[in-house]
């Protein structure tokens, strides 16, 4: 399964089990044979011969021309698109607003429509425009049949309703109707020419467009009848074997749109779009956006909002729609102007407009905002495709000089840096006070004169009025803030919008408004696009809180459940979750329609259970237990079951009581995330999030239909209640389970109950299965999903292998689940396989050989694709390739015959199979099959006698999975962080590098301890560094915990400063401020005691001291890691492991959810505090949740880096071009894979030479970095090199610089100074500082870079020679001729030495030595010619050579991992040629070692000529 490993490298949370990897491959490869299967009109047929079902969706693929490159549907298209559409890209904005104003529940974030299916037919038609027609024109929308917003929206065809057929869905379905018109987001791509895709079915003519839902309209007019869209004629059973794919080509037009005040505009728009998308574009408009109720009307009739453009009679190109103020609720109606609702909405609106430059949400982490900076580095000059700013003059006029802490060498490390002032952030003030009257609701008589509400206004000019909202519009009433009197002022200006309004009454108001709006609508969306999940910020400044009657209003209503908009309060999410499940995936449309609805209830479910969560801790929800001790109290808010992570009825007792509860929930977490990627259908897992905020942990869950009504013990009918005592089984969950058993490598076995009864399961015993009330079987309780982890579980009477002893294990833990992870399961069973392989291949070659007694030796064939079966190699193999290939073949062939149950194998093959089987053991003997059996070594689980064979043999293999992780996945580590083929900067990073190892974070000491062993230590450094700091801060983070749960909510920053200034000042004794004696009565102290979930004294906390706390810390490292920090206190620590306090201060806090103010904290002073309490501003929970995956879209991501990789990119392009479409469709605008995906594009589009497109899309890719996230999370400061490049590409220097200092300056503040990924940094702005003429300071970053990479690659390293030679070049440049030789002379023996004599890299240094020799030589002549004639010498000019820009960018590539080779055409044909015979040799070796992509481009490890180090391409980027 070479693609497994591929596929857990780039996403840990993917889980490449067998079954998946296996539809997996097929997938890739179905995508790479597919265009050749077209027949002869040039039509595509696609026959379902593999798990990937090319329906509708790959067509568009497929038919693609080579003319039109596939564009990105929503990202790529924002930066550049037509001028004529920049109106477009603003509606995503509105729509942002709007959905904030309507609700934060089901609305999408994304803000986008999912397109319609659109594929171009295979002559990109005469509809079609040309590619060559500006960015995003001619280029074709990804095939998706998805109308609108999944969920939220209107899955409304005939086909859906039928599929799903279950009353839920019907009453969610008729819940969704009722959602206003403001759900259904614009479309961004309007200025692609949609086509709609068909499936050809025998009824239609071949060329009827079915619109597969596009009939919401329908629906919201209240009939429920599912046939009336036109469907009737789809009949389910067409999705038969081939589809034949025809594709209509549907272009753009433009119409012209006349609002009251201004003058007419053109709007480029789609036949796809409905009218609510134009109302969008008009409510972001500049000029247009204070409106919220109209309608449009063309020829004097009103259109339906959900009325598609196409069904409109008489609109076409050129038609003039014109907005009328007022909305007509049903067409027939008459016009209806405002409503309450309306006029909320209205208001609601108008208060984004006025914040939408005001960063506080994304500080305060509410509404999935979060910050980006980028903007204040290029100063917005990488807009219109970064065309502005070149001007050739720029380098003059540049100041290069970098902040002093950005020098190498300083010592320094600010935090204000962090967050710098963005200038749009003063925003223009254009009200002081807008606010809800006290005044509202109107009473009864002035409802009846159409008073809806009333605001209260103070003007910036000091002008106080109250407004009255009435069905007409906006006026001015007569009302103080004691008087009412609602009677209109004189002048009342009645006015429509409360723009018109407030710019008559106040000229401020008028002049900033409009000021704002022209900023906002500047803005690149992505940096106001919502978050899929809230990003938190660990620092803010110093905020002044504003009034705000929104805000105000929303945190005392619960706006999850968006009362105002669906009857029926709140939401079902049990029924949301499990319905979005049951949606139908028989082909690419469905599944992305699926996904998509999954993803977005997901992240719904995700932002109400954190709110949830928070109200549980913070006392706001009452329990339903309210009687019993606040450590058993349950909570049900909005429809989620809460629970805390506490040991209740003695649960857990055996397990390690509190802390076995504590770490449940994250198991449990772990395997509902397992089974929901198995996707078995008819299994149901429960919405899961666990939440960490102020010391507590809390499970979220979805309530399954009917549990509450009942006791658990009826229940449960599959599992156990009690570990094990009682236990019963299910033949329809045996069925279910069944079928995740292969993928989860899960045994089926049989345990004993305690009538001693056999009773068979194929899960853990606690694992429970429950049929709900709806029908849905459902497992929950999954902690235990896989196998225990023996190092840390000591067994009575069990051996552990030598390996694991000699590492001093099993160690006793403190709670008995330690399971190992499924990343470590799945290189278990690949190590198991290819070692299966070898010895039967061998055997089978020792039968041959006896057969014909020559000896046939066996090639190294199966290599292990994770490098981990190297270890034990039979001496026979260095025999002929061809009969290595043959033999394994051979293995391959025999082991599927005998598989197959064929009497045709001879009885000594058979064996040879069976004692391979019995060798790896395997739970099969005719085939390899490793299974696990969790419940081995479970207290309170016995098994029968006649399963004892079994289990010994399970009880060995779990043993052998503890060794191997020991052996194989920490040596294997250790060896990647040496070759930097793995490059933490972090904590998170070097967690994140453990669990794709499969390795728990309970081994980092061990991890610490092997690199400290390790020969090549000093070349570790960084990781021992960060391990140590990692080590470090989730002791105190351990710690942290349980002291939080002693402190009440009045002391809360007094403590958590007390706590910081413990764990990182130097001042020797830190006293913690109570609060204040005056607002803590006595009396009520003790009525409230009972509140506190924490039994403690609740004042503590404030005697522990720096100390007793560092003690702590190093006791709790040795128990829990098991290593021996040694230290007494912060300064010790950052001395004896060149710690940054800083550093140290950005894991606590980032771990804990501390926010601290932004501001310089010295904390070194012996004299005072570093902290404060009014430093912390904030404490976020830190949450943990299952991430939903997009599918088809991470095959094609996947395809599309093999193509890559082997040199065919333009291939990849496409191919990666359409990952980014169905990412876009499944995840919206912003997720990290899309930002994986967007900085893959730009590395493509940059060598492929277009350099401004690799521009915009590394733009994206930063901002989305930025935004998802964090600001200076190490994929960000990575992000922001390579823009750095391309703006470098696209003579923007000034901005490269700004970029590659900001990247500096963000890793000094993570790590530090001494990290390899530093020299690269640096030699990159050496490189720009040498272009630019500057070059003492180019020095400075270039001889840091060369000692850095002196220590990390060992000095004799081909990067330490190009590192000398950049050096010699700067020299040269100074006309310092010894030291340019100097280190010219250091580099040329590096490649004499290693590449040796004839190498061109020695030629060309050799070459580079004489010419400086000979500058060298003319220099001093003239010298002497100066000193001896002295003024009247006769001078020979000298060749001073400032470097051409060609000549830094060529360095910038090689550094970068960037070579260009110039091929003739014959040379790439043959180069096509070989790397095709040697993928096909490799295939069937099985080998997963990349082969050399040598084609037009080769990316290298900054050795350029060494074969060995080419590296796949996409090294730097997966």
């Amino acid at each position: 399964m070479p693609e497994a490993a591929r596929c857990a490298g780039l996403y840990p949370d993917i889980i490449p089990s067998e079954a998946v990897t296996g539809s997996l491959q097929k997938g890739t490869e179905y995508i790479q044979d597919l265009p050749e299967t077209k027949d002869k009109e040039g039509m595509v047929t696609v026959c379902d011969k593999s798990g990937l079902r090319a329906g509708v969706g790959t067509a568009g693929l497929l038919q693609r021309t080579e003319a039109s490159r596939a564009a990105p549907v929503l990202p790529a298209d924002l930066g550049d698109r037509p001028v004529g559409l920049g109106d477009h890209a603003q509606s995503l904005e509105a729509c942002q607003s709007r959905v904030k104003l309507e609700d934060s529940g089901l609305a999408h974030r994304s803000c986008r429509r999912e397109e319609h299916v659109a594929a171009a037919d295979g002559s990109a038609g005469p509809g079609a425009r040309s590619a060559g027609q500006g960015h995003g024109q001619g280029r074709v929308a990804v095939c998706l049949d998805t109308a609108s917003v999944a969920l939220d929206s209107v899955l409304s065809t005939a086909e859906a309703v039928a599929q799903l057929g279950c009353s839920g869905w019907e009453e969610l379905m008729t819940h969704l109707r009722q959602l206003d018109s403001s759900l259904l987001e614009p479309g961004l791509s309007s200025d692609l020419p949609m086509a709609s895709s068909v499936k050809e079915m025998s009824k239609h003519p071949s060329g009827v467009a079915l619109m597969n839902g596009s009939g919401p309209h329908d629906n919201l007019k209240g009939e429920k009848d599912a046939k009336q869209n036109g469907h009737e004629e789809a009949d389910p059973g067409e999705d038969g074997n081939d589809q034949e794919v025809i594709v209509i080509q549907d272009t753009g037009f433009t119409v012209k749109i006349c609002a009251p005040g201004i003058e007419p505009f053109s709007l480029q728009v789609s036949p796809q779009e409905m009218v609510q998308e134009i109302h969008q574009v008009l409510m972001d408009r500049e000029d247009t956006c204070h409106r919220t109720c109209f309608s449009l009307q063309l020829d004097g009739n009103v259109l339906d909002n959900f009325a598609e453009l196409k069904t409109i009679e008489g609109l076409q190109e050129g038609s003039l729609l014109k907005v009328v103020e007022g909305k007509f609720l049903q067409p027939w109606e008459e016009m209806k102007p405002y409503t309450v609702r309306e006029a909320r909405i209205h208001v609601r609106h108008i208060r984004d407009l006025l914040k939408s430059l005001d960063p506080s949400d994304a500080f305060n982490g509410v509404d999935c905002n979060s910050l980006s900076f980028l903007s204040v580095f290029t100063e917005g000059d990488l807009g219109d495709s970064g065309k502005r700013k070149k001007k050739g003059t720029e380098m003059e006029q540049i100041d290069c000089t970098p902040p002093e802490h950005i020098l190498p060498g300083s010592k320094e490390r600010p935090l204000c840096a962090l967050q710098p002032q963005n200038r749009d952030w003063k925003p223009l003030q254009c009200l002081k006070v807008l606010t809800m009257s006290g005044w509202n609701p109107p009473p009864g008589n002035r409802k009846m004169h159409g008073d809806l509400m009333y605001l209260y206004v103070i003007t910036v000019e000091d002008r106080h009025v109250s407004i009255t909202a009435s069905t007409r519009g906006f006026y001015l009433n007569q009302s103080t803030a004691y008087n009412f009197n609602p009677k209109p002022a004189n002048p009342s200006f009645l006015s429509h919008s409360l723009v018109e309004l407030l710019n008559q009454i106040s000229p401020t108001f008028k002049k900033n408004f409009s000021a704002l709006q022209k900023k906002r609508v500047q803005r690149h969306p992505f940096e106001r696009i919502a978050t899929p999940f809230q990003v938190y910020s660990w620092t803010a400044p110093q905020a002044e809180h504003a009034m705000d009657c929104v805000r105000a209003e929303d945190a005392y209503t619960s706006r999850l459940g968006y009362e105002e908009h669906i009857p029926g309060q709140t939401r079902d999410w049990n029924e949301e979750l499990q319905t979005t499940r049951e949606l139908p995936r028989k082909n690419l449309p469905e599944r992305l329609l699926r996904e998509r609805a999954i993803f977005k209830v997901h992240s719904d479910f995700t932002a109400a259970a954190t709110r949830g969560a928070m109200a549980v801790i913070d006392g706001n929800v009452m329990a339903i237990n309210p009687s019993e001790e606040t450590k058993m109290q349950m909570f049900i808010w909005n429809n989620i079951f809460f629970s805390l992570g506490f040991d209740v009825r003695d649960h857990y007792k055996d397990f390690g009581g509190d802390v076995a509860a504590y770490v449940a929930p994250t198991n449990d977490l772990n395997g509902v995330r397992t089974y929901n990627a198995v996707d078995v259908e008819g299994l149901y897992t429960l919405g899961t999030v666990v939440v960490d905020y102020r010391g507590y942990r809390v499970t979220a869950q979805s309530i399954i239909p009917g549990i509450l009504e009942r006791e658990q013990e009826q229940s449960v009918i599959y599992g156990s209640i009690d570990f094990g005592k009682t236990v019963v089984s299910h033949p329809k969950y045996l069925e279910l389970l069944e079928k995740t058993s292969r993928p989860l490598k899960i045994q089926k076995h049989k345990v004993l109950n305690d009538k001693n009864e056999e009773v068979e399961l194929c899960s853990s015993v606690e694992c429970k299965g429950i049929i709900g009330n709806d029908g849905r079987h459902y497992i929950l309780d999954l902690l235990r999903t896989f196998p225990p982890d023996l190092n840390f579980l000591p067994v009575e009477g069990e051996e552990m292998p030598e390996e694991c002893k000699k590492m001093g294990f099993p160690k006793q833990h403190r709670h008995k689940l330690c399971c190992l992870r499924q990343e470590l399961v799945d290189a278990f069973v690949e190590h198991r396989y290819l070692l299966f392989m070898k010895l039967a291949a061998l055997q089978l070659m020792q039968q041959k050989a006896n057969k014909q007694e020559s000896s046939a030796a066996l090639e190294n064939g199966a290599s292990a694709e994770n490098g981990a079966a190297d270890s034990e190699r039979p001496e026979s193999e260095d025999g002929k390739m061809d009969d290595g290939v043959s033999g394994l073949d051979q293995v391959k062939e025999l082991a599927e015959t005998i598989a197959s149950d064929d009497g045709a194998v001879d009885p000594k093959s058979r064996e040879v199979i069976r004692n391979a089987c019995k060798a790896v053991g395997s739970i099969s003997d005719t085939s390899f099959d490793i299974r696990f059996n969790p419940d081995i070594f479970s207290p309170g689980v016995h098994f029968p006698e006649s399963s004892k064979e079994e289990v010994q043999d399970q009880k060995q293999l779990l043993k052998d999975a503890a060794a191997f992780l020991l052996t194989c996945q920490i040596p294997g580590l250790v060896k990647d962080c040496l070759d930097h083929t793995v490059l933490p900067m972090d904590g998170a990073t070097l967690a994140e590098a453990m669990h794709q190892r499969g390795i728990n974070m309970r081994y980092l000491g061990k991890v610490i301890s092997f690199i400290s062993k390790t020969p090549g230590r000093a070349q570790l450094d960084h990781i021992f560094k960060i391990g140590i700091s990692e080590l470090i801060t989730r002791s105190a983070k351990h710690i942290f915990k349980t002291y939080l749960q002693g402190v009440e909510l009045s002391g809360l920053s007094a403590a958590i400063s007390h706590f910081l200034n413990c764990f990182l000042s130097s001042f020797p004794n830190p006293i913690a401020h109570l609060p204040a004696d005056e607002l803590v009565s006595k009396k009520k102290n003790k009525k409230r005691k009972n509140r506190n979930l924490g039994n403690a004294d609740n004042t503590a906390w404030a005697s522990m001291t720096p100390q007793e706390l560092w003690k702590n810390i190093c006791s709790e490292a040795k128990n829990y890691f098991d290593f021996s920090l040694e230290c007494e206190n912060a300064d010790q620590a950052a001395e004896m492991y060149n710690l940054q306090k800083i550093t140290l201060l950005r894991e606590i806090s980032l771990k804990t959810g501390v926010q601290i103010l932004l501001k310089e904290y010295n904390f070194d002073n012996r004299h005072k505090p570093t902290f404060t309490e009014e430093d912390i501003l904030n404490i976020f929970p830190v949450v943990k949740h299952v991430n939903p995956k997009a599918s088809d879209a991470f095959h094609f991501f996947q395809s599309g880096q093999a193509k890559v990789q082997q040199g065919f990119l333009k291939e990849g392009c496409e191919l990666i071009n359409e990952a980014l479409n169905l990412f876009n469709n499944v995840y919206g605008a912003m997720h990290v894979e899309i930002c994986a995906c967007l900085r893959l594009l730009a590395r493509l589009n940059y060598i492929m030479g277009d350099y401004s497109e690799a521009l915009s899309n590394q733009q994206k890719a930063v901002l989305m970095s930025e935004r998802v996230l964090g600001i200076e999370h190490p994929n960000t400061i990575q992000e922001y090199m390579h823009l750095a490049l391309y703006c470098f590409a696209n003579s923007q220097l000034s901005t490269a610089l700004n970029l590659l200092y900001r990247a500096r300056y963000l890793m000094l503040l993570v790590f530090g100074e001494d990290h390899p990924e530093m020299a690269l940094l640096d030699n990159n702005i050496g490189l720009v500082l040498h272009g630019v003429m500057e070059y003492d300071l180019s020095l400075r970053f270039l001889e840091n870079a060369l000692a850095i990479s002196s220590k990390y690659h060992g000095s004799k390293s081909l990067k330490v020679a190009l590192s000398h030679h950049l050096v010699a070049r700067v020299y040269e440049s100074k006309a310092e001729f010894r030291s340019a030789l100097q280190h010219e002379k250091e580099g040329y023996t590096i490649y004499k030495n290693q590449l040796g004599e004839h190498h061109e890299k020695t030629k060309e240094s050799s070459e580079y030595l004489k010419y400086l020799t000979q500058q060298a030589v003319a220099l001093q002549r003239t010298m002497n010619e100066i000193y001896k004639n002295g003024s009247n010498a006769n001078i020979m000019p000298l060749k001073f050579t400032a470097p051409s820009m060609a000549s830094v960018l060529e360095q910038l590539n090689i550094i970068n991992g960037i070579l260009f080779i110039p091929l003739s055409q014959k040379d790439l044909e043959n180069l096509k040629a070989e790397v095709q015979r040697r993928q096909q040799l490799q295939e069937s070796m099985k080998s997963g070692e990349q082969l050399e992509a040598e084609d037009r481009v080769e990316e290298k490890e900054a050795e350029p000529s060494m074969p060995s180090a080419a590296i796949p391409l996409t090294q730097s980027s997966a």
